[in-house]
């Protein structure tokens, strides 16, 4: 339970870091704000056309006698919201990262200075950091892909569907939305995308203590705004125990605020990646 709570701790270490220093609270919400609009578009429309879309997916059930047609298509549905609900859930944070990136980094570089400094980073122009969070992102989503589809088709298993599935899907969405955060201060490390996904497999409950939290806040309305400038600085606090190993309140050996052990770090201070992408 170590790494769990740790994860958990280093949510409620960023929310606090933002609400100590305002107006750093109020720059990391407009990429937030922009994006929520996007989404809220995106889902009325999902929930307008819903309907027409399982009535189209499901020709095969025309000739079915009352009330199986109305059943199935009435599941399909639901799933078909719930799934586009989890996946925005997902996309959200790596929409809003990508939208807010010139934000998002001076939040987790201020960060950083008030943890005692970090590393400055590669030195290449903002369209190229676009540029390869936009194919980090795509290489995440391809790999959220993977688990969501299964799970959708899962959905319709009776009993399994309505619990089991939503539990993996939440630990899953929680484990991508970590990987996600994290990218900010990652990124800044020239740490590659498929290492990033590595350091955390090896670190799942720490991923999973601060991911699902935000999971499920998310999914209440307005929610995500006003937690994802937190949310960024929490990342970069863990990334500084993932990586760093000299998280604030830590040391080197992985002792966290009371002393308990949260595990070994296994890349200390100063350790540096072959990143075969050019600068």
């Amino acid at each position: 339970m170590g790494d769990l709570g740790s994860g958990m701790r280093y949510l409620g270490q960023g929310q606090k870091w933002v609400l100590r220093n305002g107006r750093w609270f109020g720059f990391g919400l407009l990429p937030a704000l922009i994006t929520l609009v996007l989404y809220t578009v995106a889902l009325i429309a999902l929930a307008f056309w819903a309907d027409d879309l399982a009535t189209w997916a499901t020709p095969f059930a025309d000739d079915w006698d009352s009330p199986w047609p109305g059943l199935l298509r009435g599941t399909f549905t639901v799933l078909l919201f719930a799934s586009g609900l989890l996946l925005s859930v997902l996309t959200f944070t790596a929409v809003a990262l990508l939208v807010g990136e010139p934000f998002y980094e001076a939040l987790s570089q201020k960060v950083e200075e008030s943890e005692g400094g970090g590393p400055e980073g590669p030195d290449r122009p903002l369209w190229r950091e676009l540029w390869i969070s936009l194919c980090d992102n795509v290489h995440v989503l391809l790999r959220v892909a993977a688990f969501a589809v299964p799970l959708f088709v899962l959905g319709f298993v009776p009993v399994v569907g309505q619990t089991v599935v939503p539990v993996i899907g939440f630990a899953v969405s929680g484990f991508f939305l970590t990987v996600e955060l994290t990218s900010v201060a990652l990124q800044r490390r020239d740490v590659p995308v498929r290492e990033r996904l590595r350091l955390l497999r090896e670190r799942k409950a720490l991923a999973l203590g601060f991911g699902v939290p935000l999971v499920l806040a998310f999914l209440v309305p307005l929610v995500a705004v006003f937690l994802m400038p937190g949310a960024v600085a929490g990342a970069t606090l863990l990334v500084r125990d993932l990586v760093d190993g000299r998280a604030s309140g830590g040391s080197e050996d992985g002792r966290g605020d009371g002393g308990e052990t949260t595990g070994p770090h296994p890349y200390p201070r100063g350790t540096t990646w072959t990143n075969p992408r050019p600068s």
